[in-house]
C-alpha cells in the first residue's frame, strides 16, 4: 500500500519540471473526427485536456469531424468525393458540415466543462477564422485556406478558458468555407508560435516497420522527414501530417506529437514524462 503511495509521488515528481516549464505555454491540440466517435477515448482525451489546463497549460482544441458527416452525407444521400484527402464541397454539403461540426463541437464543449474547466466555442458564425478559396487541379468548391485569424478574440478566449474550434472560415466577401482540420491547426500552431502541436490520432506513431509495434520511432528531426518518406517509413495519411508539423516547427512551433489517442492518458504520458510514448518532431 505504502509502495504503490511512493510510485504516485513519483510520477508527480517527474511531471513537476514539465509543469514548471510549460506554465502559460500554448499547445495547439488537433483532435480528429475518427477518434471522436468513442466516447471511452473522446472522455480520456478530454479529462486530459481539462487536467492541461489545471496544470498552468493553455491548451486550444481544432476538431475534425469526417465520419459524422460522412454518415450524414449518406443518410441525405449526398455523393462526396476526396481529393489528396479534402472533401468536394458543395453548397449542400457545406451545411451539412457545419450542422454537424457544431453538434461535435457542442459536445466537447460540454464534456470539458463537466470537469469544473469552463470552454469557448468557436463556430463558423463566431468568425474566428478568414481564409480564401483553396487553390486545387480540380474544383473543391467551398475549401478554404486560412490567411487570418481574430487574434483579440482567440487571446480573450484563452486567457479564461479551453477555446474549442469548428476548422470552417469566412471569406472577406462573408462567404462560409470548410477548411480541413489538420491545416487549421498548423495554421494557428505556426500562428501563436505554440510551445506544441499535438496530433491526436488512432496509430501509435511513425513506426520503423508498420507490423512490429516495438518500432516506434519515439523521434524525428524536420530534416529526416523527407527521407523517411522516400523509404515508405512515412506513408499514406502520415505524409501531409508530417510534413506540415514540419513547416509549423520552421515557423516557431517548439515540437510537434503525433499521439495515438486510443492509449489512455497519452497526453498526459507524452508530455509529463520523461521517455514519451508516441512520435515527436523536433527541430
Amino acid at each position: 500500500m505504502v509502495q504503490e503511495a511512493i510510485r504516485k509521488a513519483d510520477v508527480l515528481i517527474e511531471a513537476l519540471p514539465y509543469i514548471k516549464k510549460f506554465n502559460k505555454k500554448i499547445f495547439v491540440i488537433k483532435y480528429g473526427g475518427s477518434i471522436l466517435g468513442e466516447e471511452r477515448v473522446r472522455k480520456s482525451v478530454l479529462e486530459d485536456i481539462a487536467f492541461l489546463r489545471y496544470a498552468g497549460i493553455r491548451p486550444i482544441i481544432v476538431h475534425g469531424g469526417g465520419p459524422n458527416i460522412t454518415e450524414r452525407l449518406r443518410d441525405e444521400k449526398i455523393e462526396t468525393g476526396f481529393v489528396d484527402g479534402m472533401r468536394i464541397t458543395d453548397k449542400d454539403t457545406l451545411n451539412i458540415v457545419e450542422e454537424e461540426l457544431n453538434k461535435l463541437n457542442d459536445m466537447i464543449v460540454e464534456e470539458i466543462e463537466s470537469h469544473g474547466v469552463k470552454a469557448s466555442s468557436f463556430k463558423n458564425a463566431d468568425e474566428l477564422l478568414t481564409v480564401t478559396k483553396k487553390d486545387s487541379e480540380i474544383d473543391l468548391g467551398f475549401v478554404g485556406h486560412a490567411v487570418d485569424f481574430n487574434r483579440k478574440a482567440l487571446d480573450k478566449a484563452l486567457a479564461a478558458s479551453i477555446p474549442v474550434i469548428c476548422p470552417m472560415g469566412k471569406a472577406e466577401n462573408n462567404e462560409s468555407f470548410n477548411i480541413n482540420a489538420d491545416e487549421a491547426a498548423f495554421f494557428l500552431a505556426s500562428e501563436l508560435k505554440a510551445e506544441k502541436l499535438v496530433l491526436l490520432t488512432n496509430v501509435l506513431g511513425v513506426m520503423g516497420d508498420p507490423k512490429d509495434e516495438n518500432s516506434l520511432i519515439s523521434t524525428i528531426t524536420v530534416e529526416e522527414i523527407e527521407g523517411l518518406i522516400e523509404k515508405n517509413t512515412i506513408d499514406e495519411g502520415m505524409v501531409p501530417k508530417v510534413r506540415a508539423a514540419a513547416g509549423a516547427i520552421h515557423a516557431g512551433v517548439g515540437k510537434a506529437h503525433i499521439v495515438d489517442a486510443k492509449i489512455p492518458h497519452a497526453l498526459l504520458l507524452e508530455i509529463f514524462t520523461d521517455k514519451g510514448i508516441s512520435t515527436e518532431i523536433v527541430k
